[in-house]
């Protein structure tokens, strides 16, 4: 049996590679380079269900970056194989980053660069990410480093919102047997490890009733009037702070004129928790509120839209470690977190995973959205070591973990 090492000490060890130490060295000097990536792939729309523009982009980039087996397939993710210099015996690990972001065809996304950041709807979430990825792998490719096994590069689909991660689900499907780790890029966050899966289930809610005329028809019943009565019921509900437990009314709509009773109305519900029975709780009690605006004339429909899952890995897992390890060699303290992404499914399918990213920012989700340039350096030399350990999980010691 081989050595088992303390994580610091595998971290150690591959740093110290030649090929390795001229990757880290090439990402050091081309911090230009990451930012010029970044604005490449952010002004590539990619609206949820939408991504074809940038999964083609990436598919070339793959393929120029030396990657093997590079397709962009049916179900719309980019696959790339990135291959190990042990194949034998050594089960593949998997990057995803996904394409898509929150944002519609409609709205712009010219990058602008000011003080030391960039400024874009989607810069963080998720295109730093899939830039960081990228660059990783041109800095690979410059020092003509390789990982010790094979590792999937994914670049996956519907992430966001309605998407519900159906690109991952794709990816762990089609790799599914294969996978030993699985780790998911995110644009900012960087210094995070979140190794914990929130959970998360999304519902449109749609009431109806008879409608009529505002004045001849005073006291019929109204959807809108059913709809937010359940929405005020909801949004006075008590969560739980542990295990964390969250809800939300991302959009609300009915009616056809303020001279009308609304004959339908709708709603999307957003909830989420780190434990599916706590996010079971929950849903149970926006059901029987549902239930209680029911009446003769006033109907209730519920559709599940979304159905992420929960689950996490422990802290003492060597993907965990390992990933500490490699932000404590580039001097960041890790920080232990939850998350919702990718990584949620293979976790769902007892692979081990984890999300890191790539650099830090703000504004996610909305129009201000912007990121900093200076710690993508880190960041992506933090993907170079990642993919330098990622076939050597076996070597780290979990007793070791401090």
């Amino acid at each position: 049996m081989a050595e088992r090492l303390p994580p610091s000490t595998l971290i150690k060890q591959i740093a110290s590679q030649a090929a390795i130490r001229a990757a880290l060295d090439w990402v050091h000097r081309a911090q230009d380079l990451l930012a010029d990536e970044t604005v490449r792939v952010t002004e590539i729309p990619a609206p949820t269900f939408a991504e074809g523009k940038r999964a083609a982009y990436v598919a070339e980039r793959f393929a120029r970056l030396g990657l093997e087996q590079v397709e962009l397939a049916a179900d719309g993710n980019v696959y790339g194989l990135l291959q190990g210099e042990q194949t034998a015996d050594t089960a593949p690990a998997a990057l995803y980053a996904h394409l898509d972001t929150v944002f519609g065809p409609d709205v712009p996304v010219n990058v602008t660069r000011n003080n030391g950041r960039l400024h874009a709807p989607g810069v963080g979430d998720n295109s730093a990410g899939v830039a960081g990825v990228l660059a990783a792998l041109e800095a690979m490719q410059h020092a003509d480093a390789r990982p010790a096994g094979p590792v999937w590069i994914v670049a996956t689909v519907g992430e966001e919102g309605l998407g519900d991660l159906c690109g991952a689900r794709a990816a762990t499907e089609r790799l599914a047997g294969q996978l030993a780790a699985v780790v998911a890029i995110e644009g900012s966050f960087f210094g995070r490890v979140s190794h914990t899966a929130v959970g998360s289930r999304r519902w449109r809610i749609t009431t109806s009733a008879g409608g009529g005329h505002s004045w001849h028809d005073f006291g019929k019943s109204s959807a809108v009037h059913a709809l937010v009565r359940a929405a005020a019921a909801i949004s006075a509900l008590d969560v739980p702070r542990e295990p964390r437990t969250t809800f939300n009314i991302g959009e609300i709509s009915g009616g056809t004129g303020v001279n009308v009773i609304a004959e339908s109305a709708r709603m999307l519900l957003d909830m989420r928790s780190i434990d599916a029975a706590e996010l079971d709780q929950l849903a149970a009690r926006v059901q029987r509120i549902l239930d209680g605006v029911k009446s003769a004339d006033v109907t209730v429909s519920l559709e599940e839209v979304g159905n992420r899952p929960a689950g996490n890995v422990a802290v003492t897992h060597p993907l965990v470690q390992t990933c500490a390890a490699i932000l404590d060699r580039l001097g960041v303290t890790p920080v232990y977190a939850a998350a919702s992404t990718d990584a949620n499914v293979p976790l769902s399918h007892g692979i081990p995973a984890v999300t890191l990213g790539v650099t830090r920012g703000g504004g996610a989700h909305t129009r201000g959205e912007w990121v900093e340039i200076a710690p993508m350096v880190r960041g992506v030399q933090q993907i170079v070591l990642l993919l330098g350990a990622l076939g050597r999980m076996d070597a780290v010691a979990a007793a070791a973990f401090t």
